[in-house]
């Protein structure tokens, strides 16, 4: 059965050269003009990847990731215009796998496309433990996180990244590194994505985000997660 790809875009000739890119790649593709029909679809055909607009009419496509989110985890590919910052992270917080700003190579869609495939189809192989660092535990089993004891919500791809650093406290991990072990993504695909995630995580786990006391950067190799001195 080919792999169903559902393109929300209201760009006529847009959604049309996403569609011709995807079809080359032997996916069987879907396309919307809306967000409200690209929620419809969604929940009747159950595709196996989602690359969404955010400015749709009707609805727009954060609130479409939201609702999806929260009811399956299809992956996501937001398209956006939008190239700040804050909207960026914004959609990545409600959970998007990955996003691409406007213009973008239609080449470039195709391969962050079959990346996040191939994640989707992998098998889990970690093993349920809780790992403990200062006053952040991550419990893999029940996909928990917690800051001195008060539970913290965590996208999928950031409690990836803090499950492989919280595995090793002290190591440094590289971008490419934690891509591999966290997700399975080319590194050439994905790899400026994780320092979205990182501020993402930093957001959610640290009192002041801008002097992280747990996740630090490494300037030139990559980020650790440490246990803060008293």
């Amino acid at each position: 059965m080919a792999i169903r790809v559902l393109v929300a875009e209201d760009d006529h000739k847009q959604a049309q050269l996403i569609g011709i890119y995807l079809e080359r790649e032997g996916y069987a593709v879907h396309v919307v003009g809306d967000g409200r029909s690209a929620l419809g679809y969604a929940r009747r055909a159950r595709p196996d990847l989602v690359v969404l607009d955010v400015m749709m009419p009707v609805v727009d496509g954060l609130e479409v990731c939201r609702v999806l989110r929260a009811e399956s985890q299809v992956p996501i590919l937001l398209l956006t215009a939008r190239s700040t910052e804050e909207d960026m992270l914004r959609g990545l917080d409600l959970g998007a796998d990955d996003y691409l700003t406007k213009p973008y190579s239609p080449k470039e869609l195709v391969a962050r496309a079959r990346a996040l495939l191939r994640r989707s189809t992998a098998l889990p192989a970690a093993e349920p433990v809780v790992l403990r660092i200062g006053d952040v535990e991550v419990d893999t089993a029940r996909f928990e996180v917690r800051v001195a004891g008060t539970p913290i919500t965590l996208t999928a791809k950031e409690f990836g990244i803090l499950e492989v650093l919280a595995a090793e406290p002290g190591r440094v991990f590289t971008r490419t590194q934690i891509i591999d072990q966290a997700f399975g993504f080319d590194h050439d695909v994905l790899e400026r994505t994780v320092d979205a995630h990182v501020m993402n995580l930093r957001r959610k786990l640290e009192a002041e985000p801008n002097r992280p006391r747990y996740l630090e950067t490494v300037y030139g190799r990559g980020y650790r997660l440490v246990e803060p001195s008293a």
